[in-house]
This record gives C-alpha cells, structure tokens and sequence, in this order.
C-alpha cells in the first residue's frame, strides 16, 4: 500500500461492480479433451477468475490479485499482475472442490489496503432446486459458479478520486495523450463531479454544473494560411454490446450469453424476494394460527383441571 497523497474526498462514496468465480468442465474426448501430461485422476478443467461486470477493464483501479489455491496443487500461491482489458484469472485441473483465497491488491494511487475474498471451487451441478441442478447438467457439463460483487471506495484519496471519475468510456475510446475525452491510465484523469456514473455522495442532492464533456481539439487554417482558434469537436461515446462504459457503475440491462448479471437478474431476484416474502407471511399467519389453537386448547385442560380440583 503505497502512502497516501492528498486529501480525501469527504462525503463521496464511489462503486464499482465486478464478477467473481469459477467455471468448470468435465473432461470428455469430444468436447474438452484431457491435455497431455494431466494426471489420470484428474476429472475437470476449471478457471478461477475476478473480471469487470461485461468484461469491461478494471485495472484502473485494481492492480493484482493473488490466488491461494489448495496446498496439493504446485505452486498453490500465484499473483496476477492486471492487463488492461483482460481478467484476472488462473486456469487449471482437477479432480476435488476446494475453498479458493483472493486477495486484492489496489493500484498505488488509492492508498487503500488488500481485501480478501473466498468463493469455493465448484466442479458438479449444484442448485437450489433440483430443476437448477438439472438446468446445469444439460448446459453441457459446464459447471458455472459466479457471484457479483461491488467495490465500494469511500471518501477516496484525491488523485485516487480523480482517476475513477476520468471518463465513463467505451474501451476503445483514446485517453487524454492521445487528444480525446478520457480512457485508461492513471494519467487520464480530470476531476468531474460526484453525479457520474457509479459515484454517489451523501451530502443531500446531486451538484450540478461540473459535467464532463468529452471532446476533441481541432485547428483550422483561414485562407492566408494563420490558424484560427481551436474548435473543440464533441466525443460521441458509444456503449458495449451490453450498454456498458468503461469506467462506470453501469449494468447491462439485459442478460446475454456469457452475461448472467443485468437490471434484468436484479428485477428477477427482486421478484423472488418478494414471493418468498408472501410465502413466509402466509406460514407466520399459519402458525399464530396454531398458536391460538393451542392456547385455548390449554386454557381449557388448565379450566377442566380446576374443576376436577
């Protein structure tokens, strides 16, 4: 962790949203084909990964993760050192499940220590129901296990702040060396207000006034050949195939191939929320039921008991 440097940004809460897990396949002499020198008793091929929410590049704001794996695989403990736009991830074999360490190493500029995450390795179907179970043995074998996540960044260090608000922007957007509105790097960064995408503060309401206006510079010559003033040409941002910004909290809306988590998932879930809350509404109105029964049934043992006295 590097020191810290300049102030912190008092009242701003920022989050990101990432995808963690682990994806497993079978071994199978048509579709995944046991490499050579795989030990016989090894069943599955799996990859343990931390990417960004529709593939999107994290590394601006994380720098590596190390992987502690289980003590029998060589070489258990592995760091992953980030590549913009590729994920964190280790590819592997095995026979067993196993719980997997994550530790997350920030980038310098944010000053803030590692964190730990855990997830287990799954290598068969697995559900809540035996419909869920079934659901996944017939996705050919492919045993996905992911969860989403958000980092939250609060009342991040100045220049820390700066570079997660430098520009909600596609990945093949140019950075600000290169004449356009924003990008990757740590250099590319522009302060801008607290209301861009994935940045909430908790002072009341929104500030308006400093938005980000992505452009480009460009100079025109008059007809005796002096350059008139620069003329700036607006930067059209364009989303990913899910709606997605670099550099942003954005969720696609909805799911695709490859992409379980969307607004979509989240009203799905929201809706089963609410059914299990009807559910367990209707078992508590059950059991005062039973309840009531009961103690009149008692009042009465206690009335016949007194009589008989």
């Amino acid at each position: 962790m590097a020191p810290p440097t300049g102030k912190r940004v008092k009242g701003v809460q920022i989050f990101r949203p990432f995808v963690y897990g682990t994806t497993a396949r079978p071994f199978d002499e048509k579709t995944n084909p046991k490499p050579a020198g795989v030990p016989d008793d090894h069943t599955h091929s799996w990859t343990v990964f931390i990417k960004g929410i529709d593939n999107v590049d994290i590394t601006y704001w994380l720098r590596r993760v190390q992987f502690k794996l289980h003590e029998s695989i060589p070489n258990h403990v592995r760091m992953v050192e980030g590549i913009k736009g590729q994920p964190f991830q280790i590819h592997e074999t095995g026979w067993g499940e196993f719980e997997i360490t994550m530790k997350l190493y920030y980038v310098p500029e944010s000053s803030e220590k590692p964190q730990t995450l855990y997830h287990h390795l799954r290598l068969h179907p697995f559900g809540r129901t035996e419909e869920e179970k079934e659901a996944m043995r017939l996705n050919g074998g492919e045993v996905i296990s992911w969860v989403y996540e958000e980092q939250i960044f609060n009342e991040p260090y100045e220049p820390f702040y700066d570079i997660l608000i430098s520009g909600a922007l596609p990945p093949s957007a140019p950075t600000l060396k290169d004449g356009g509105g924003g990008g990757g790097g740590s250099g590319a960064a522009t302060p801008t207000s607290a209301n861009t995408p994935g940045a909430s503060s908790n002072k009341g309401g929104n500030k308006k006034g400093h938005e980000r206006s992505h452009s480009r510079a460009s100079v025109s010559t008059n007809k005796d050949g002096k350059n008139n003033e620069p003329k700036e040409e607006p930067f059209v941002m364009q989303r990913s195939e899910g709606g997605v910004l670099e550099r942003s909290a954005i969720i696609p809306l909805v799911n695709r191939p490859g992409h379980p988590f969307s607004r979509e998932t989240e009203q799905l879930e929201i809706q089963k929320l609410k059914e299990a809350m009807v559910k367990v509404d209707e078992m508590r109105k059950h059991m005062l039921e039973e309840m009531e029964k009961k103690q009149k049934r008692l009042e009465a043992l206690r009335a016949e008991n007194a009589k008989a006295a």
